[in-house]
């Protein structure tokens, strides 16, 4: 069952994840609500602040057509199975080579903006079966695990914004915050 989206204004969104000491059923479960809540929102990423948690685990599904390097170029990781489950990532290596590319937030509802992220990186995680992994990732899949990491430490899509883009989207961000506060106060029915 899809698990309740996050959106801008709750403040959830900036708290910095805690590292997962030990991975238990209760994982599992969450780990499984954010994978839906991702495929029901169309999103390729989520990361666990998104669905009002705290802890150091995030989902990515890169869908193997958007894997490629260039348009119709080759497979970028055609020997990596998703999604991928990433329990405390951490970057080890960044390339120096940046790219500006359009990004979008499920926590951010129809809103993109141009983000400079590196090419290239090494992250490092713990996989289900508690064993330490390190990955090298390139396009698409780089630019997912900088930005759910950005999540996992509390940092958002309207962070990395121009300022320019900011003011250009001021009142739409002000009513989606406004929207998510309003939904925060309201009773909860059962």
């Amino acid at each position: 069952m899809p698990l309740e989206l996050i959106t801008y204004g709750d403040p959830v969104l900036r708290v910095r994840a805690t590292p997962v000491a030990r991975i238990t059923p209760d994982f599992k479960r969450l780990v499984d609500g954010m994978m839906e809540t991702m495929y029901a929102n169309s999103g390729v990423g989520l990361a666990a602040q998104q669905v009002g948690q705290t802890v150091s685990v995030c989902v990515i599904d890169i869908p193997p057509d958007m894997d490629v390097a260039g348009e119709g170029g080759p497979r970028l990781h055609p020997d990596l199975t998703m999604p991928l489950v990433m329990f405390n990532p951490q970057i080890i290596r960044r390339a120096k080579a940046l790219e500006r590319c359009d990004e979008g937030c499920l926590s951010f509802p129809g809103i993109h903006t141009g983000v400079q992220r590196a090419t290239e990186l090494t992250v490092g995680f713990v996989d289900w079966r508690g064993e330490s992994r390190t990955l090298d990732c390139r396009g698409l899949l780089a630019r997912a695990v900088q930005h759910e990491l950005d999540h996992l430490s509390g940092v958002l899509l309207v962070d990395r914004m121009s300022p320019v883009k900011k003011i250009s989207l001021a009142g739409v961000l002000k009513r989606l915050r406004e929207e998510t506060e309003a939904k925060r106060a309201a009773p909860r029915q059962v």
